[in-house]
């Protein structure tokens, strides 16, 4: 038996903690987050809608090994670890209104994300064409 002492994985994320975390980031898309409280404005009831995008990633790991040490002795190891992350984003996407008139969604337009979007494309096909006008001038012609 070695006098050394054995290490200690005590301190690895357990599978508990992962489930709490996941329980808390699924709790955020729930649908008394996505329908806002209604607002009443004269005869109108305004609901706000939102969209609700909840990603995470965990990952735990541990190991073991044994190795000679001087005079031949075994030595022993372990160790583990673990993180994890998550971001939950919100944005509205939506009012519903109903009214004596009847019920109406009206989408809120978000002009940034269309902008960037319709540079995002303008970008890819500037890229595509520049790659075939340069596949096109350097082919070989009999």
């Amino acid at each position: 038996m070695s006098d050394e002492p054995r290490p200690s994985v005590e301190h690895t994320p357990t599978p508990r903690l992962a489930a709490r975390i996941m329980e808390s980031l699924i709790s955020a898309g729930d649908v008394s987050k996505v329908y806002g409280e209604p607002i009443r404005q004269g005869e109108s009831l305004l609901i706000p809608a939102a969209e609700i995008l909840s990603v995470a990633g965990f990952g735990m790991g541990s190991g073991g090994g044994e190795q000679s040490g001087p005079g031949g002795r075994p030595r022993r190891g372990a160790g583990g670890g673990g993180g994890g992350g998550g971001r939950t984003l919100t944005r509205a996407v939506a009012v519903i209104v109903a009214s004596p008139g009847g019920v109406e969604v009206k989408p809120i337009v978000d002009v940034t994300k269309i902008a960037l979007a319709a540079l995002t494309a303008l970008g890819f096909v500037w890229a595509s064409w520049k790659g075939m006008s340069k596949a096109k001038g350097s082919r070989v012609h009999p």
